[in-house]
């Protein structure tokens, strides 16, 4: 049976015989017959469930292809009625964080309205996921057809699975070759997003990698001699993998950009560029960002082709996030701080500092005051950094101070507090920050 969503389900219409419940007789066997009586090519079904299936779907004198049909009714006969499947599911508990109208003002679409694989609606709920996001309703079909999009979502809006979902659908775990490359700026994004990817696809039988600067290349490389069929990462690192020819992109179809104004930067573009150069001419271009600064529409005009425009932000608001101004100065700050820990109900805080030697000194401070706090930033070993966000995002601790590396995309549920100890030096940081 195949593995997308059946509708209509199984036995509610399109049956071959205009008479499928024709009488029978309760003890006759059931045969499939060949064209002519010559070639009669008889077999006898003793399952009563097949025996109810066929007498449903008998089926009329054909050609050739009689016994591939026949192999159909008999996988379809054992096969449950189409919600069963649903019953088995592992579903995690219900987030019960409020909700924007960017996340609850859908068009009322379900997941299996765009015939994604029966496996990866399974890892879609089981991931939690009830309806699809707004973000999603317009990308993941216009992505399944092939199109580039540039979509424009703010954070925590569901933006990683509206690439996610028409990635592992279109993916062909028979080819192993690397299918999907998804760009990110920080190594911590690259994290989460692989997981995304994992938790999506666990019931498919696709390879994801990860791969990303200040980590083993050589682990990289030797991972790289296995299958792959999606790979997330930075652009240096996946370039270095690429130019080395371990990294075989010319099969890649699609191309995955989030935090696309951040990957545009002089930090990240000529590699970007570079990185294009090696994949099909026939790939599609996926950019996702909270902000389409100039430089985001410049590559749009070079590189994508007709593009379907998707913004979802009319301007840079923070809708439901309720925001709050101390007045202070430097030396009050500390004494601020301690006094919003006391006062407001922290699950999971965030605080933004500007530097690197501020985020340390700042953790200190917190620690002396009786509090649990990790930190991390961009000049940290890569495994420590990695250790820090896994034991935050699994709540072995309950405040973060670090620097805006943290700002893209990084979505931990348990968070409901964010303080900028120093204040943004825009508001495109700001917006990054707080949502």
């Amino acid at each position: 049976m195949s593995s997308r969503a059946r509708y209509p389900p199984p036995g509610m219409g399109g049956g071959m015989n205009p008479n499928p419940f024709q009488p029978r007789n309760p003890t006759q066997n059931y045969t499939t017959r060949g064209p002519t009586p010559n070639n009669m090519n008889h077999q006898t079904f003793h399952n009563p469930q097949q025996q109810q299936w066929l007498r449903r779907t008998q089926l009329p004198p054909s050609d050739s292809t009689a016994d591939e049909v026949e192999k159909t009714v008999q996988s379809e006969a054992v096969d449950s009625s189409p919600q069963d499947w649903k019953a088995g599911l592992k579903l995690p508990p219900a987030d019960t964080r409020y909700k924007t109208e960017d996340v609850t003002a859908t068009k009322g679409n379900e997941f299996e309205d765009y015939f994604l694989k029966r496996e990866l609606l399974m890892g879609i709920y089981e991931k939690g996921f009830e309806r699809p996001s707004p973000i999603q309703e317009e990308s993941i079909p216009i992505a399944l057809t092939g199109s580039d999009i540039l979509a424009r979502a703010k954070n925590g809006t569901g933006k990683t699975a509206a690439f996610c979902i028409p990635a592992l659908e279109k993916i062909d775990h028979d080819n192993n070759v690397i299918q999907v490359v998804i760009l990110v700026p920080t190594r911590e994004l690259a994290l989460q997003t692989s997981q995304v990817c994992k938790e999506l696809g666990k019931h498919l039988k696709i390879q994801v990698m990860v791969s990303t600067g200040g980590t083993s290349l050589k682990d990289d490389i030797m991972r790289l001699y296995q299958p792959v069929h999606l790979l997330v990462g930075t652009p240096g690192r996946i370039l270095d993998l690429a130019k080395k020819g371990v990294c075989v992109l010319k099969d890649c179809s699609m191309l995955v950009m989030d935090e696309a104004d951040k990957l545009l930067s002089p930090e990240f573009q000529p590699s970007i560029e570079q990185l294009i150069h090696f994949m099909s001419p026939r790939r599609q271009i996926l950019m996702f960002s909270a902000t389409f600064p100039v430089t985001v529409k410049d590559f749009k005009d070079r590189y994508l082709q007709k593009p379907y425009i998707i913004n979802l932000m009319d301007e840079l608001t923070l809708k439901g996030i309720t925001q709050y101004y101390a007045f202070v100065e430097e030396r009050q700050k500390v004494h601020c701080l301690n006094t919003l820990f006391s006062k407001l109900q922290i699950n999971q805080s965030i605080i933004f500092c500007n530097s690197v030697n501020r985020v340390e000194l700042l953790a200190k401070k917190i620690t002396e005051l009786g509090y649990s706090c990790f930190y991390i930033h961009a000049k940290m070993l890569q495994n420590h950094r990695n250790r820090v966000f896994h034991d935050f995002r699994n709540g072995a601790c309950r405040n973060l101070v670090c620097t805006d590396l943290f700002t893209r995309g990084i979505d931990i549920q348990a968070v409901n507090v964010v303080i900028n100890f120093d204040f943004p030096k825009n508001s495109e940081t700001y917006l990054h920050r707080v949502s």
